[in-house]
């Protein structure tokens, strides 16, 4: 039997640089339209993080594959995600969108003006999600999109598992936690709070979960 063949240095480096390559073709495998690329342009002069390209792009599958006619989002930015959303979304659903700051929100609904999306299917709500999120309706959701303060991701869940219909989806951005989910030996607030959010929904009878290597990750579980 043939000895298994070593990797050098040097293929080493080549396969993690063909793999950085093979993740960034990905990333932009579908184009961005006119208005996301005006969405984070918002993004960027209001220093403001959004989804990556193929985190949106992923955004708009996942609601267009279940046809989601209500769908809440925790944390507005600048109307990137949730542009990816309602292009997704059925022609009359509603996107109930959270965010602390309403300037942030402004840019948003002129981004959502520009595309053409009337108000009534853009509800932007300003204030703190974990104070608006009660108020919502149960069983009411087909998609809950979490991109709001990592270190609420456990409260998150357990209100997105009160406000999904059976076969809805939630989908939680940032679940590699800046790349250092992985690390076991990491105690930072934000990753031990993120490991935390990963570990109730794999543990939670009612969700399926999927975590996607896209962008910062994207954790996807479906609600029985």
């Amino acid at each position: 039997m043939n000895p298994t063949p070593k990797t050098s240095a040097a293929g080493r480096q080549g396969g993690t640089a063909a793999a950085a390559a093979s993740k960034q073709f990905a990333e932009n495998f579908v184009p961005e339209g006119e208005f996301a690329q005006q969405a984070r342009r918002s993004s960027v002069e209001l220093g403001l993080p959004a989804v990556s390209p193929g985190a949106a792009a992923t955004l708009t599958f996942l609601a267009r594959t279940i046809d989601a006619r209500a769908a809440v989002e925790i944390g507005t930015g600048a109307g990137v995600s949730g542009l990816a959303l309602l292009e997704g979304m059925n022609p009359e659903g509603i996107l109930t969108s959270i965010d602390t700051e309403s300037d942030h929100q402004a840019a948003a609904r002129k981004v959502f003006a520009a595309a053409g999306i009337v108000n009534r299917r853009a509800r932007l709500i300003a204030g703190a999600a974990l104070v608006v999120l009660p108020k919502l309706s149960d069983a009411a959701y087909d998609l809950v999109f979490v991109d709001g303060d990592a270190l609420e991701s456990v409260e998150y869940v357990a209100q997105a598992s009160r406000l999904l219909r059976s076969g809805g989806l939630l989908v939680l951005n940032h679940a590699f936690a800046g790349d250092t989910i992985a690390d076991a030996s990491n105690e930072g607030d934000e990753t031990v709070i993120v490991r935390e959010a990963l570990d109730a929904v794999t543990q939670m009878d009612e969700f399926t979960p999927l975590l996607l290597p896209v962008g910062d990750g994207l954790l996807v579980a479906t609600r029985a």
